[in-house]
Parts: structure tokens; C-alpha cells; sequence
């Protein structure tokens, strides 16, 4: 049995028994017996229109109103069952988010000190190259300074050469030693054929 049935099965009950204890209170009371007749179908024709009103109320307006009531919470229910389990569900994956947050972040960690050792080696083999470039333009022009150096030098020591002979020659350069020079020279072109 349904519990709505059980309830207007106690209400009709409790009805009769309240109009069964009504008429016997009139019946104590005396008087005529046809006006007691008369008032007693009047009471049941009332109870009958009360108890079927009560009846169309509570049997066929509220279990639909409640039947509403009830689909409407257990939707709501539902949905927020559903939510619930789509939040766990998404509550899990920034969860498991966070957790390969920390391996990314390690791995980025990783890979940057990597490339900085890289860069490091890199610029340490630009740097010795950058070395080795000066170093060889350094001697480059060591050497062409010292080729400039021995033919100035040269240069130098020549006319100083030419000079000193120049001075030796004009001091020892006598008018005899002249005239003994020009003597010397011209034997020697007469001895020659043309």
C-alpha cells in the first residue's frame, strides 16, 4: 500500500468515528426522532461533501504538486551530484597539474643550466678564438714593425756608412793623393781597347 492511501484511509477512519460519536452524543440528547433523522443526514451528506473534498485535495491536487516537488529535488540532486564529481574531477587534475608542475619546473631548471654551461662554453671558445686573432695581428705587426725597424736600420747604418766614408775620404783626400788617383785612372783606360 502506498503511504498517500494509507493516510486517506486513516483520515476516513477517523471521520466516521467522529460522526459516529456525533450521533450517538444526539441521540443522548433526546428529542424528536424524525428531527434527529433528518439532522443526520444532513451530517453525513456533510461529511461525505467534506471527506470527498478532502479526498480531491490530498489524493489528486498535492502528489502531483509533490510529485513536482520531488522530481525537482532529485534534479537538483542530480545535478549537483554532477557537479560534485566534475569538481573532484577537475580538483584531481590541478592536482595532478601541480605535481608535474614541479617536474616541469625541474626540467626547465635543468635545461636552463644547461644551456648556460653551453653559452659559457661558447663564449669561453669566442673569447680564446678572439685571443688567438689578437695574438696573431699582435705578432703580424711585431714583425712588420721590425721589418720597418732593420730597413731603417739599414738605412741608417748606410748613410752613416756613406757619411763616415764621406769624412774619411775628404780627410785623407789630399791634392797629391787626387792627382795620383786621376793619374792612376787614366793609365788604366789608356791600357784598355776600344
Amino acid at each position: 500500500m502506498k503511504p498517500l492511501h494509507r493516510i486517506y484511509c486513516g483520515l476516513f477512519v477517523c471521520a466516521l468515528g467522529l460522526f459516529s460519536a456525533a450521533a450517538t452524543f444526539g441521540a443522548e440528547e433526546g428529542g424528536n426522532p424524525a428531527e434527529r433523522s433528518t439532522e443526520m443526514i444532513f451530517k453525513w451528506i456533510h461529511f461525505v461533501i467534506l471527506a470527498g473534498l478532502l479526498y480531491w485535495v490530498f489524493g489528486r491536487l498535492l502528489p502531483p504538486m509533490f510529485r513536482r516537488k520531488k522530481d525537482n529535488i532529485s534534479s537538483a540532486i542530480t545535478k549537483a551530484t554532477a557537479a560534485k564529481v566534475e569538481a573532484e574531477r577537475k580538483l584531481r587534475e590541478a592536482v595532478t597539474k601541480m605535481d608535474s608542475l614541479e617536474e616541469e619546473i625541474a626540467e626547465f631548471r635543468a635545461l636552463a643550466q644547461r644551456d648556460a654551461a653551453a653559452e659559457v662554453g661558447r663564449l669561453l671558445a669566442a673569447t680564446i678564438l678572439d685571443v688567438e686573432k689578437i695574438r696573431a695581428a699582435a705578432k703580424a705587426e711585431i714583425e712588420a714593425a721590425e721589418r720597418a725597424a732593420r730597413v731603417e736600420l739599414k738605412e741608417l747604418a748606410a748613410k752613416l756608412a756613406v757619411d763616415g766614408a764621406e769624412s774619411l775620404v775628404a780627410k785623407q783626400m789630399t791634392p797629391a793623393v787626387q792627382e795620383a788617383m786621376i793619374s792612376s785612372f787614366v793609365n788604366s783606360l789608356q791600357g784598355r781597347p776600344n
